[in-house]
């Protein structure tokens, strides 16, 4: 359905990677073909990843946001059906559709403002004004599980519907009242012009490692998306596009390679940006390199598929900071001609000679509201700390240990010790925290630390989790899992409490599958002492002994990031991973963290070498007497829950995303800690028991029993 001109030597194909040389925004220039001008151009204008920031670009206040975004996607829809500016070779007749690849909300201090008691869901009327002809799953959209997605979609326009072909939402009542609706559906056709558009949705197939779906059950990709195709061109519909949420660009492009019969890809969940050498970026960003190829990803990607017809790939960034403009050149037959030349990423820019005005209507409904409630989350403040801490990705909570690492880590014990007797479970004596989940990606300096910064840091709904007497082996299992992918990052990396241990990167990786079986055991963790000076590791050799009671959130309990807990009891005891953060602060520490509890760099809780760092107070030999206790903890400063525990996953994980490039392009790090810096960096909201923002005397809505959160 394809045969797609580029301009000659703008590009060299490797296979299905396309390596640019020197890209351009004339690279994609469309010439005449063999049968002449293209008979129908259409406009693709397409977004990824807004994320909930709802409000402006984290990296500066001029940029992005839902109501500047809306404006500019109304300015250009109208644009381009007028055919303003139109280039060479486009026809016409024209029209334009607009979609979203997903993951329309994230968890965060934002979207808890949705959560206030009678709050609407502010990211839907945000989606709403956008006028979007269809949207794709993502997988933070099942972070608080199905029932709270379907209440998503059931605010959106009855005339925007959510496209996958490779999801059986059959097992989730909510889910599958929208399917019957046909609110959900594998594709759509639009009426474009008296064209008919169709739109074919994808999901990434591993949803439950990285978010909590609970009875969704996701496919693998081509083969659905390739039935889907079929059917439609079988119904005389010869212009498709596929929008998916695969979390990085070469899965994509795999899937591009397999594929026939789509004529241009709208990819999700990697968080890419393409641009070309003239295209204005927002402050702070820069292209990303394709990890194939280490060149900058031009605006589009080409793929050759299965037949060796191009595919035009794009994405936009994330985070409303881009509209994504694709201009497709048809001829008479539906075969995709040409790229257009004006085809790139369009910035939200609310200054300067591209600047647009806010929708007044997204800006009343949404924009202030969220303002409102975030300034009050960063009026409270919780405690100071001495240090700055360090949350920063790689290096940093994904690679090593970490001071904030070990904060949050040591805020998981201290909640599983004060709520052990109350929930019925043993005291745990290592606490663990996936480096994913820790959120702000930043350092937040010495001084204040705000309720706003603990969402910052541990924004997803996660539960802390207690998982009674696991044996030792499994233990190092754990341990093993957490530095399989060392030195590379990985939302995996575990950063942990009441355990110091040693490891050597340059031996055996421990392999797992899905299920956290153990497919190759890992020889890379050498020494483990809990900090009553217990050796439970020596040598690489698990020291027998009495199992070891552990605490961690729901995700990494339930095995998020292939956590090889193998599907071991666990309870949760009454508190989310951010209130626990909170409580810590303000109860067990009085407010103050100290430099010399958590110096930078850390403590030497987790080191490269043969020997752990003894721990303060222990010893080398073996004791299995039972730890000290804890510091008495000060009175939580919010009621316990009434709520019975609950067994079910409830959080989210780390989102590392597999084969996907670091976000960090280098550099300095970013500096955080005033009240709204760190508010878009992937900051998930805490809505079970005890996640609320604990000094608010708002009322929250009730959080569903298995609301859950994905990477």
């Amino acid at each position: 359905m394809s045969r797609l001109v580029r301009a000659t030597g703008a590009l060299i194909l490797t296979g299905a990677l396309v390596v640019p040389l020197a890209p351009a925004a004339s690279a994609y220039a469309p010439t005449d073909t063999p049968d002449g001008d293209a008979a129908f151009t259409l406009t693709l204008l397409h977004g990824n990843d807004p994320e909930s920031a709802l409000l402006h670009s984290s990296a500066d206040p001029d940029f992005g946001g839902a109501a500047r975004y809306a404006s500019l996607l109304h300015q250009l829809r109208d644009s381009e059906n007028a055919g303003t500016g139109a280039g060479p070779g486009e026809a016409a007749d024209r029209g334009v559709v607009a979609v979203n690849s997903g993951d329309l909300y994230l968890p965060g201090p934002e979207f808890a403002a949705s959560q206030e008691e009678g709050a609407p869901f502010y990211d839907a009327i945000a989606t709403s004004h956008m006028g979007y002809d269809a949207i794709s799953m993502g997988n933070h959209e099942f972070d608080f599980g199905p029932d709270v997605y379907a209440d998503f979609i059931g605010a959106l326009p009855e005339n925007t519907p959510v496209v996958a072909a490779n999801v059986d939402v059959s097992g989730e009542a909510s889910l599958a009242a929208l399917e019957a609706e046909g609110r959900i559906a594998p594709s759509t056709v639009a009426e474009v012009a008296d064209e008919r558009v169709g739109i074919v949705g994808a999901l990434y197939p591993p949803l439950a490692t990285i978010t909590s779906p609970r009875d969704v059950v996701v496919d693998e990709v081509v083969g659905p998306v390739q039935a889907e195709v079929d059917r439609l061109s079988a119904e005389g519909v010869d212009k498709i596009i596929l929008i998916s949420h695969l979390q990085n660009i070469t899965y994509e492009e795999r899937v591009a390679k397999e594929l026939t019969g789509v004529d241009a890809m709208v990819a999700g969940g990697g968080h890419e940006v393409m641009a070309n050498p003239d295209d204005a970026l927002v402050p702070g960003d820069e292209v990303t390199v394709h990890p194939g190829t280490g060149e900058p990803l031009s605006y589009p990607l080409l793929v050759d598929n299965a037949d060796g017809e191009e595919v035009p790939i794009v994405t936009a960034g994330s985070d409303y900071k881009y509209v994504g403009r694709l201009v497709l050149n048809f001829d008479a037959a539906g075969d995709l001609l040409s790229v257009g030349d004006r085809s790139g990423p369009v910035r939200v820019s609310g200054t300067g000679d591209d600047a647009v005005e806010p929708h007044p209507e997204v800006e009343a409904e949404v924009t202030k509201p969220v303002t409102d409630y975030v300034a009050e989350l960063a009026e409270t403040e919780v405690a100071r700390s001495e240090v700055a801490l360090d949350g920063t990705q790689n290096p940093g909570v994904r690679t090593q240990e970490t001071n904030l690492g070990s904060l949050m880590a040591d805020a998981l014990l201290d909640t599983g010790e004060r709520n052990a007797e109350e929930y019925g479970v043993p005291k745990p004596q290592i606490g663990i925290q996936n480096g994913g989940g820790i959120r702000n990606a930043s350092v937040i300096p010495a001084g204040p630390l705000t309720v706003l910064d603990t969402y910052s840091v541990a924004p997803f709904a996660n539960q802390v989790a207690v998982v009674p007497e696991i044996p030792r082996g499994q233990i190092k299992e754990l341990l093993e899992r957490g530095v399989a992918s060392a030195p590379s990052a990985d939302g995996g990396f575990m950063q942990v409490a009441g355990v110091n241990f040693a490891y050597d990167p340059e031996r055996t990786a421990q392999v797992v599958d899905e299920d956290g079986e153990v497919l190759t055991q890992g020889e890379r963790v050498r020494n483990a002492i809990l900090h009553d000076g217990t050796v439970i590791v020596e040598d690489g050799e698990v020291v027998d002994g009495a199992a070891i009671t552990v605490v961690t959130n729901d995700f990494s309990a339930g095995g998020g990031d292939m956590y090889p807990f193998r599907g071991a009891d666990y309870t949760v005891v009454g508190s989310t991973y951010q209130g626990a953060l909170e409580r810590f602060l303000s109860g067990t520490l009085d407010g103050r963290i100290s430099a010399e509890d958590y110096p930078e760099g850390g403590a030497g809780r987790i080191v490269v070498g043969e020997e752990a760092t003894v721990p303060p107070g222990g010893d080398d030999d073996e004791d299995d007497t039972d730890p000290p206790a804890s510091p008495s903890p000060s009175p939580s400063p919010s009621p316990s829950p009434s709520e019975s525990p609950t067994s079910g996953p409830t959080e989210g994980p780390g989102d590392q995303k597999p084969g996907a490039p670091d976000d960090k392009k280098g550099g300095t790090l970013p500096v955080t800690g005033g009240a709204l810096t760190g508010l878009v960096i992937a900051a998930l909201v805490a809505i079970g028991a005890g996640g609320g923002a604990l000094y608010l005397s708002r009322r929250r809505r009730s959080a569903p029993a298995t609301g859950e959160i994905g990477g």
